[in-house]
């Protein structure tokens, strides 16, 4: 599958189909049914992208995975007002918690992602980009990713408590209830996403930069061009030389170029 299409089944899924089950299942199925099958609907799509479809198992498939069991645990917490905000919000402070908190330790979590966005297919890949990743630079931009990462979902995690605090006001178990909280969730799910994206790709783009930084410029004279992998390699035989590979570095326009096609592989859009 496609990481566009993926993309896009996240959003119909993961956002819209929860909104339509509200505002349109809870007359014909019944408050409690409604209610638990739209929170479990996202859920049951994630663990089956995990267990059936993509079947990659990671640091960001388990903690995808981790995040819809957790979400579908609480979705039996049936709580209202203040509690049914923090509920509605925990995601958001996972997030805060495990980017956040990763800031601060010597291998930040967005590590991994950076391992597993670039998929390096050989062992020799893999130590390349190994020795790249413990740059202090590199270091230092993978914290500053995760900081960006986690102060994004605190403040996301802040304005989702506040808005449901301020709209769902009914009982839990009424069709008013089901009514506030579509309400709700087709507020967030558009306000509160475009900010995380934008945030995810200033965060990959400040990781791939740094990276880019410590790489050769690209070979004018291979007409295919050269990939991520190449410059690597090429970085590793200067290394190996005696060479200092960021001597032949890019133009810093061109370095902010590389990143940012980079991060826009992550999300499926180049």
């Amino acid at each position: 599958m496609s990481k566009s299409l993926k993309l896009i089944l996240d959003i119909l899924i993961g956002a819209a189909a929860p909104v339509l089950i509200l505002k349109y299942g809870t007359a014909p199925l019944g408050t409690l049914p409604a209610y638990l099958i739209a929170a479990f609907v996202p859920v049951v799509w994630v663990l089956l992208d995990l267990f059936v479809i993509t079947r990659h198992f990671n640091f960001i498939s388990s903690y995808a995975g981790f995040g819809a069991i957790m979400r579908g645990a609480l979705a039996f917490w049936y709580v209202s007002g203040a509690l049914f905000a923090f509920k509605d919000s925990a995601s958001y402070l996972l997030a805060v918690i495990v980017f956040g908190g990763s800031a601060f330790m010597a291998r930040p979590v967005t590590r991994s992602i950076a391992m597993q966005g670039l998929l390096p297919e050989t062992s020799e890949d893999e130590r390349g980009l190994e020795r790249l990743l413990v740059e202090p630079t590199v270091v230092r931009a993978l914290k500053q990713a995760a900081l960006i990462i986690g102060a994004t979902n605190l403040a996301a995690g802040l304005v989702n408590y506040a808005i449901n605090l301020k709209m769902v006001l009914a009982p839990f178990g009424t069709p008013l209830f089901n009514d506030q909280v579509a309400n709700v969730n087709a507020i967030t799910r558009v306000v509160l996403v475009l900010p995380d994206m934008l945030a995810l790709f200033w965060a990959f783009s400040l990781m791939y930069k740094a990276m880019y930084k410590l790489l050769p410029a690209e070979d004018p004279t291979v007409k295919e061009g050269e990939n991520f992998w190449d410059l690597v390699k090429r970085r590793e035989a200067a290394l190996a030389g005696g060479g200092a590979a960021e001597e032949l570095g890019l133009a810093a326009t061109a370095v902010q170029s590389q990143a940012n096609r980079q991060a826009r592989e992550e999300f499926g859009l180049s």
